[in-house]
């Protein structure tokens, strides 16, 4: 499995990380060539694209010297290598930072743009573009938002700093607060908290279920406007599971706007997007006390959630 690398003498390209590899000990024989072992353990890219990014200078040893296309299978070893896609799909909407200063970057992040590189996302991902446009090549988020969700994402600056901001996430000491559109549902007596167990779903990989069993998950959930059959919804998350207010809200009869898999799945996560129909969730705003700096910390979002037509 690649891992983020150790060496410093390994950095960052275009904004992307090196992955690091070690290869397994005694082992040679199985693979003469270290081409031979990542056109079989790391078969996503095939012989001929691996060939090509060895004679481009982009696989390296860990004192980050480049691999030619014959270099020997060494057991034991790591290598090093940046990923990067052929056909990544654009995403045609742009981030904002709204605050940086030396510890802490404070970013808006649009509708469908992915936090960290994966799937289909490299170049188009938070993380990338803002290594890219800064220069900072320690940029780590310290939380993440769901790729189809816009708002409000944190950045530590140095590595020394990170675990201090992310313990602030692991111990529930910052207050988040989000935007939803969804159905109006009168019948309910707003303000309300929802507390359920969530689950992964077994039949669908990339979705969550509520099942029976010791709560796991809380969202308090406060209605702010009635637009005809809509409404917009605040939502304070007071834990953090995987799509936590899009399953409650769902749960509640009231799917947001725009979502794709709840209540049923419209579009999987492989599938082409659909730019015109955003999922209606905004990362608001979020407050905390600084562990580095010790100040009170308030950042808010400067984006809207469009109504659904009338």
């Amino acid at each position: 499995m690649a891992r983020p690398p150790k060496s410093p003498h390994i950095p960052a390209r275009d904004g992307v990380s090196a992955s690091c590899v070690a290869l397994p000990h005694g082992s040679s024989a199985a693979w003469p060539l270290l081409l031979d072992f990542l056109a079989e353990r790391l078969n996503v890219v095939d012989r001929a694209a691996w060939e090509q990014r060895l004679a481009r200078g982009e696989v390296l040893d860990d004192s980050g010297q480049p691999l030619p296309p014959g270099a020997p299978f060494q057991p034991g070893t790591r290598i090093h290598y940046y990923r990067h896609l052929d056909d990544e799909p654009d995403i045609p909407f742009e981030e904002a930072v709204l605050f940086q200063d030396e510890h802490l970057l404070v970013a808006d992040k649009p509708h469908f743009l992915p936090v960290t590189p994966g799937g289909r996302y490299v170049q188009q991902s938070l993380l990338v573009r803002l290594k890219r446009r800064t220069g900072i090549d320690t940029l780590s988020p310290i939380h993440r938002i769901d790729r189809e969700t816009a708002g409000l994402v944190l950045f530590s600056l140095r590595p020394q700093d990170r675990n201090a901001y992310q313990a602030l996430f692991r111990e529930r000491a910052v207050h988040k607060v989000y935007e939803a559109i969804a159905p109006h549902r009168p019948e309910f007596n707003w303000p309300l908290t929802r507390r359920s167990r969530i689950d992964e779903d077994s039949g669908s990989f990339f979705r969550m279920v509520e099942s029976a069993g010791e709560p796991n998950s809380e969202t308090h959930i406060e209605l702010c406007e009635v637009r005809g059959d809509w409404a917009r919804y605040r939502l304070s998350p007071l834990s953090g599971k995987r799509h936590q207010l899009r399953v409650h809200m769902n749960a509640l009869g009231a799917p947001i706007v725009g979502d794709q898999f709840y209540p049923t799945v419209l579009r999987g996560p492989d599938d082409a997007e659909d730019f015109a129909e955003p999922l209606r969730l905004l990362a608001r705003s979020i407050a905390f006390d600084d562990p580095v700096t010790g100040l009170p910390r308030t950042f808010e979002s400067q984006r809207a959630i469009d109504w659904p037509p009338a």
